[in-house]
């Protein structure tokens, strides 16, 4: 009896403690259903433990599905090498420009009167016992005397100046050959045909740097292939460049050939 009335959920105590109290809630709910809560969720515990257990257990021996067998006998394998890639060959360099020939000023020959004959020498024995002076033993010969403006002859054509391959001292654009690059880049216009026709290439000019310093006797060596209007254009870069440092020869100015490569390529 005293082990029933100490234990909290013995139904007699509770309806001795909670006589003419509201039964409906509260503590006397909690202990007159303690029992039967506590064995629903032990019940609970281990009725899921079970179903995890059986899981595993049916996952575990679980029969694994073999593949089934591929035949390769049938299979045909391609051994042929695969055809060589294609290269597009890179295009041929440029030609050199010609090789600079010296050039050296001609001389227009002296043509010898025909009509006049030249008297034979004498012979050193005839002449070792004459006095020598202005005369002879004959006198005086008739001295013909050099072409006049007024013999009807004109004035001498000036010789024209000699122009040089090599000199001591090549011209120089002012500034050096940097300045002369960013001048070409800066200035040079690409031709709008060419740019939309992917025409590309390099002009070889070839110029002279008088001794002044200025260019002349601009001309093409060899153009852009199939492109006109880029040889036009770089002459006309050319020909706009600032006076030159000219070139010398024994300490003077003299005029020089110079040879320029102008690129032209599609950035």
């Amino acid at each position: 009896m005293m082990i029933s009335w100490n234990n909290a959920t013995f139904d007699n105590r509770n309806d001795i403690v909670f006589q003419g109290r509201n039964q409906q809630y509260g503590a006397y709910q909690i202990r007159r259903n303690y029992n039967r809560t506590v064995t629903f969720v032990v019940a609970g515990v281990i009725g899921f433990s079970v179903l995890l257990w059986g899981v595993k257990s049916f996952i575990d021996n679980r029969p694994e599905e073999t593949a089934a067998p591929v035949d390769y006998s049938n299979i045909q394998v391609d051994l042929t090498p695969p055809p060589p890639a294609e290269e597009t060959p890179p295009p041929p360099p440029p030609p050199p420009p010609p090789p600079m020939v010296e050039m050296v000023k001609f001389v227009p020959p002296v043509i010898k009167d025909d009509a006049v004959e030249e008297e034979p020498q004498k012979l050193q024995e005839e002449v070792k016992d004459s006095n020598v002076g202005t005369k002879d033993q004959e006198g005086e010969k008739d001295i013909v005397a050099p072409p006049t403006e007024e013999a009807g002859n004109g004035p001498a054509e000036p010789a024209a100046p000699e122009i040089f391959t090599v000199v001591e001292e090549m011209p120089e654009f002012p500034g050096g050959t940097a300045e002369m690059v960013k001048f070409i880049q800066k200035n040079l216009q690409y031709p709008t045909m060419a740019r939309e026709a992917g025409l590309s290439g390099k002009c070889f000019l070839k110029f002279v740097v008088n001794g002044t310093g200025t260019i002349s006797n601009v001309e093409v060596l060899k153009g852009v292939p199939g492109c006109p209007d880029c040889d036009k254009e770089a002459i006309r870069v050319v020909k706009a460049m600032p006076g030159w440092k000219p070139g010398k020869q024994n300490g003077r100015p003299v005029n020089v050939f110079f040879n320029l490569p102008i690129n032209f390529k599609i950035q």
